[in-house]
């Protein structure tokens, strides 16, 4: 009796007409002391078990996330000549790298309750947290206005290409102020606003070589580091001490 109500559920469930086959140029970056950027390559196909509804144009959209963690916006004003934090608000979970692009502006492309849901546009990314103040809503603006002025959040309509309803490719642009973590990378389709088909991978970000190794020994050995740090600037200052003197008429 189980095995025909689930044989049941099953066949009554609809299937995937469409479903997204993707990849990436890389499943790695790696952080140097050299590292000024890197740029991912994110292409794919759209699988169909049988031919595409002509009604609404085929939409995908491409989110690619680092790592989400709690910030405090602060707000600043001036008090007696001096500028002082006035204001606060605790964010519970921002991504620290978001990128969206599209084969269409995006209100085209996904309707809200998708958006809702998904949490895909840049402000359903960041996760609020209760405050008591009244325009909170300006600090959420300001996070993102600041990060997508640093280059940390992107938002670019109309970059995806998309051949015949098939095939489409984009690329994303990671900045050099990475943070290390787990990446994700989310394929998105839609038609009409509804979502119909969702393709998520990784993206593995972290350092190597001598960031790798400084970065654990500060983290892991803060004194051990802080007397290093201390010998390199003596050594630093003796040395160019010593050239200075060394040069001097």
């Amino acid at each position: 009796m189980i095995r025909f109500l689930v044989l049941f559920i099953a066949l009554a469930l609809p299937a995937h007409a469409e479903q997204v086959v993707a990849g990436l140029s890389q499943n790695r970056i790696a952080i140097t002391a050299n590292f000024d950027g890197s740029e991912i390559l994110i292409f794919g196909a759209v699988k169909r078990d049988r031919p595409a509804p002509g009604s609404d144009p085929l939409q995908v959209i491409i989110a690619v996330s680092g790592p989400s963690e709690p910030v405090t916006v602060r707000r600043k004003a001036k008090r007696l000549g001096i500028w002082v934090n006035v204001d606060s608000v605790a964010i519970q979970s921002a991504p620290t790298f978001y990128a969206i692009a599209t084969t269409a502006p995006f209100a085209d492309v996904i309707n809200d309750t998708e958006d809702q849901d998904l949490h895909v546009s840049i402000p359903r990314a960041i996760r609020r947290s209760s405050n008591n103040i009244a325009d909170a809503e300006s600090f959420i603006d300001a996070l993102i206005r600041i990060r997508t002025k640093a280059g940390l959040y992107q938002v670019n309509p109309g970059t995806i290409e998309l051949d015949q309803d098939t095939l489409f490719q984009t690329s994303v642009t990671l900045p050099s102020n990475l943070t290390e973590g787990d990446y994700s990378a989310r394929i998105i389709l839609t038609r009409g606003g509804e979502v119909l088909d969702v393709f998520e991978t990784s993206i593995d970000v972290s350092k190597v070589g001598i960031e790798r190794w400084l970065f654990t020994l500060a983290h892991e050995r803060p004194l051990i580091y802080g007397l290093l740090s201390l010998f390199i600037a003596i050594t630093a200052g003796w040395g160019a001490s010593a050239i200075f003197r060394y040069f001097r008429p």
